[in-house]
């Protein structure tokens, strides 16, 4: 045996030179491997890779009008390793028109790593967006004088109508929460951010492309890398035909001038939105480049609340529109028949007076005609106590559970979940518990809820389930889901209500009666055989609003429309004639009623509301 001291330390030694070796080995597999930065730092010596961004998909009408187009941009995009010491700055910033402060405020913005998350010297950064041909023509012309900086061609959404700014909605830049939850985005990528711009986004961006570029050892670009092989080529987004008729479209626009309110129309047999207007709104041009954030700051800062898409959002008692629903559960639920009379003694009817003195008793058809109220508060009275007496029972908490159920079956009380249509309010149809809650279990009944007999009270709908309840009256029971894109498959997406069809027939007839000899008269156009039913709603901030529903033709019913002009007043004044030409302009493609066209159209009724 060796006898030597340092004889074992051999063994030492080599376990330290081959822990070492494994130290380099796994180093070296990280970096080459696992930490792509090493890579993306050899490779821009030589390589540029640059994105190449894809036409966003164009959006038309249903008549094949082109609503949203593409115009080219440009943004200035730096390489901070390649811009060297000595690079010119002050030229840099003479071409661009900008200042050295703006210069060095942009340089830390784009390397602050909290903001930037995608932040790397080695890649290119946005330093400047949304220029066009003017703003980049100088940075062109000298570009060769400034290495590291790239000059990119993107795209940004053209509008040939000053229209549809709810329903098409706007682009903008991604946030970190986009870059977090896609990855097909990169810091200064656009996306759409509301309207029908966000819920098609997918199918609307395209696929982006890649070509890479070789550059010599002072970075000037070389041409294509290996031929272009390795390329990527850009693809365009899926174009987009919606359902709206932009002529339609305009024309309620220029008929809620200087109002505030709201028109949805549907083409009943399809449930596809013919057109959808809240107003005030705005110019969708107005979002588009550089002055997009301070033109969004100032719609919101505006009182009168032009973001706020009211017909999809606001929520508003339904007033007389409702009995049209109420009649039909009544009759569904054999509270009523179409024979059944009840009195009414005009302004001095109790406990729901009357609005006007008319013929009494009153039929459903009738009651319909001239709106009556106390016949609709009697038929409520008497669905909900035929067999309580009038007390709040089990039978008659069940009972209200059976009307609540009749009614939601139109749609109202919920979100139209399976539509594209973004931005919905659910509104409301109270419940028992609601009712328990404010008054005790046993301390409510019909007297305590008469109000929502005739649409007042705790009943809150949309515009947009309002004109959904004129289609469902026209086709006789069911409706579409309520949606904008023609391509979808929505149209499978058929729903039926609780109420038998049979029943529908004499509503529709009392609907047409509201249009020949009712509150409607004035706005009837014969041989469209419109149906329609107005609605005075009371606001206790203000004046009452304006509603109205209608279809025509009442047979073979091709558009649905819903309006509402809040502090209007009668129904019968503002909203009707509002939809009347509205189906005249869509069934006949032109609108003969000049002076009716031109009286609304002028009269202005809010003076806060601006034209954006």
């Amino acid at each position: 045996m060796i006898n030597d001291q340092y004889y074992n330390r051999r063994f030492i030694i080599s376990g330290i030179m081959i822990l070492v070796a494994c130290i380099f080995l796994v180093r070296l597999f990280q970096l080459q491997i696992i930490d792509q930065s090493t890579r993306n730092k050899a490779e821009s010596n030589a390589l540029l890779r640059q994105t190449i961004y894809p036409s966003r998909g164009l959006i038309y009408d249903r008549n094949g009008v082109l609503l949203v187009s593409n115009q080219p941009i440009y943004e200035v995009t730096v390489i901070l390793r390649e811009m060297r010491q000595n690079f010119d700055t002050t030229a840099f910033c003479q071409a661009l028109n900008i200042t050295h402060e703006d210069f060095q405020a942009q340089i830390k913005e784009i390397s602050n790593v909290r903001k930037n998350r995608g932040f790397s010297p080695y890649t290119p950064q946005v330093f400047l967006s949304q220029l066009n041909k003017v703003d980049i023509a100088p940075l062109q012309e000298a570009l060769y004088r400034f290495p590291g900086v790239q000059i990119r061609k993107r795209t940004l959404r053209e509008y040939t109508y000053s229209s549809a700014s709810h329903v098409l909605g706007s682009i903008g830049e991604v946030n970190q929460r986009d870059l977090d939850r896609d990855s097909y985005y990169q810091t200064g990528d656009y996306s759409g951010r509301d309207g029908i711009e966000r819920v098609y986004e997918k199918e609307l961006r395209g696929e982006k492309g890649v070509e890479i570029l070789m550059r010599d050892s002072k970075g000037r670009i070389q041409g294509s890398y290996r031929n272009g092989e390795l390329d990527e080529p850009a693809h365009a987004g899926t174009d987009l035909n919606i359902s709206l008729d932009i002529e339609l479209q305009l024309l309620a626009e220029r008929l809620l001038r200087g109002k505030i309110g709201s028109v949805v129309a549907i083409e009943p047999e399809t449930g596809e939105i013919l057109a959808l207007v809240s107003n005030p709104a705005w110019n969708p041009q107005l979002l588009v480049g550089k002055e997009r954030s301070k033109n969004y700051v100032a719609l919101q800062n505006d009182k009168t609340k032009p973001l706020l898409n009211r017909a999809t959002q606001a929520m508003y008692s339904p007033g007389s529109t409702f009995k049209i629903v109420q009649s039909l559960v009544c009759l569904q639920q054999k509270g009523i028949t179409p024979a059944t009379m009840y009195p009414c003694s005009g302004p001095g009817s109790t406990p729901i007076k009357c609005t006007h003195h008319h013929g009494s008793p009153v039929s459903l058809e009738q009651a319909i005609e001239q709106s009556c109220n106390p016949y609709f508060w009697c038929a409520f009275r008497d669905l909900l106590q035929r067999k309580g007496y009038g007390e709040n029972n089990e039978t008659f908490r069940q009972q209200y559970q059976l009307w609540r159920d009749d009614v939601m079956s139109f749609g109202f009380g919920n979100k139209f979940s399976d539509s594209d249509i973004p931005d919905q309010s659910s509104g409301s149809i109270p419940s028992v518990r609601l009712y328990d809650k404010f008054y005790g279990p046993t301390g409510w009944k019909a007297i305590t809820i008469r109000s929502l007999s005739i649409g007042q009270g705790e009943i809150l709908v949309t515009p947009l389930q309002l004109a959904n309840q004129a289609a469902i009256v026209a086709n006789g029971g069911w409706y579409i889901t309520p949606h904008i894109n023609r391509n979808d498959s929505m149209k499978s997406r058929k729903h039926t209500t609780s109420i038998t069809p049979k029943h529908f027939e004499v509503v529709r007839h009392g609907m047409h009666r509201v249009m020949t000899n009712g509150t409607g008269r004035w706005y009837n156009i014969d041989s469209l055989s419109m149906c329609g039913k107005t609605g005075t709603v009371q606001n206790p901030h203000g004046k009452d609003h304006a509603i109205f529903i209608g279809f025509a033709p009442m047979e073979s019913p091709k558009i649905a429309v819903s309006v509402v002009v809040e502090n209007a007043g009668f129904g019968a004044t503002w909203a009707a004639p509002i939809a009347s030409l509205m189906m005249e302009q869509y069934l006949t493609d032109t609108i003969t009623r000049k002076p009716l066209y031109d009286k609304i159209a002028n009269q202005i009724l809010n003076p806060d509301v601006k034209k954006w």
